[in-house]
């Protein structure tokens, strides 16, 4: 994707002067660039530290991972409101009002929140990672197109430097002409 171009041309307004710049003067992302493209975008997936150097890391990631992926489950959801629903009639039986809000705050909506909000987490994730997908796209057809206008910039301006300098021989043409027609008018 880098710009096969040996120099920059740009003309200055108020001189009248045609400035030249070497491209390879000028800072240049290609390294990021190409890297990236390598890389492609960021997803989900890839943060979750399976290929780290540290064993015990690599370990902890695949057994979070295994919970998460197990428990993060609208089935793991069903079987725990189900499980939560067993100690519901012997809460009941005491009557107790405060026996009847412990067990609905920690069986009922821990069990079953908790598998529910990861599902959701996981839904999330797969969105962000459409996101990043389209936006990294996004970005490269733009740096594509941004390569191309500075291409034909690039080709504009050696043109009008082209034609600047045929302009510039021909007013010096004439000003000799000029000067040939003044000397023999006298």
């Amino acid at each position: 994707m880098a710009l096969n171009v040996d120099q920059i041309m740009r003309r200055d307004s108020g001189a009248g002067q045609t400035l030249v710049m070497d491209i390879n003067a000028m800072p240049h992302p290609q390294e990021h660039l190409d890297a990236r493209v390598a890389a492609g975008p960021i997803r989900v997936d890839d943060q979750r530290q399976l290929d780290h150097p540290s064993f015990i890391t690599r370990l902890n990631a695949k057994i979070g991972l295994k919970v998460t992926t197990i428990i993060g489950t609208m089935w793991a959801a069903y079987l725990f409101t189900v499980i939560a629903l067993v100690g519901l009639p012997g809460v009941i039986q005491k009557g107790d009002i405060v026996t009847i809000v412990i067990w609905l705050s920690s069986s009922l909506l821990q069990l079953v929140l908790l598998p529910i909000i990861i599902v959701g987490q996981n839904i999330q994730a797969k969105a962000a990672d459409a996101r990043a997908e389209a936006t990294y796209n996004d970005a490269a057809a733009i740096l594509q197109q941004a390569i191309e206008i500075q291409a034909h910039l690039v080709n504009q301006d050696k043109q009008l430097a082209s034609q600047e300098a045929t302009l510039s021989k021909m007013i010096d043409s004439l000003s000799h002409v000029e000067e040939k027609l003044a000397k023999s008018t006298s």
